[in-house]
């Protein structure tokens, strides 16, 4: 897959429209087949998982929510996709469901065919979110 440019997105976009959307749209238009359904059933997992005021956008060059800062992003590479939590702790909190995963330092990869389960990906943005909030209340 080639690089792509990061583009930021705007703070105060809902996570459901606005221009952050827009630039992950663009993303998803250029990866092919199946890695793109897989990647939007992600995308509709964790829009469905996030408060209305997350935002999303590009960071890194691929997609991510935001939420009380940097929440969770998700790409697609040749041979598989990719699930990054942004946390080594929630990685660690749920490595017996991962198990059937390659897993390393802050990434989770899966099949470009097959998305991990909405369960699976609830869980993760959800423990995300309480680690975002606690660190905004401290």
């Amino acid at each position: 897959m080639p690089k792509r440019k990061a583009a930021s997105a705007k703070r105060g976009q809902s996570a459901k429209s606005g221009n952050g959307s827009k630039d992950v749209d663009k993303y998803l238009a250029a990866v092919p087949e199946p890695a793109r359904s897989t990647l939007n059933t992600i995308r509709a997992t964790i829009r469905s998982t996030v408060p209305a005021e997350a935002t999303e956008g590009i960071g890194y060059g691929i997609p991510m929510f935001r939420y009380k800062g940097a929440l969770v992003w998700f790409a697609a590479f040749s041979k598989h996709c990719s699930f990054f939590p942004g946390s080594l702790a929630v990685i660690a909190a749920l490595q017996d469901e991962l198990k059937d995963y390659q897993t390393s330092k802050g990434t989770i990869r899966f099949p470009v065919d097959k998305p991990l389960p909405a369960n699976l990906v609830k869980k993760m943005v959800t423990a995300r979110m309480a680690e975002n909030d606690r660190k905004q209340t401290r």
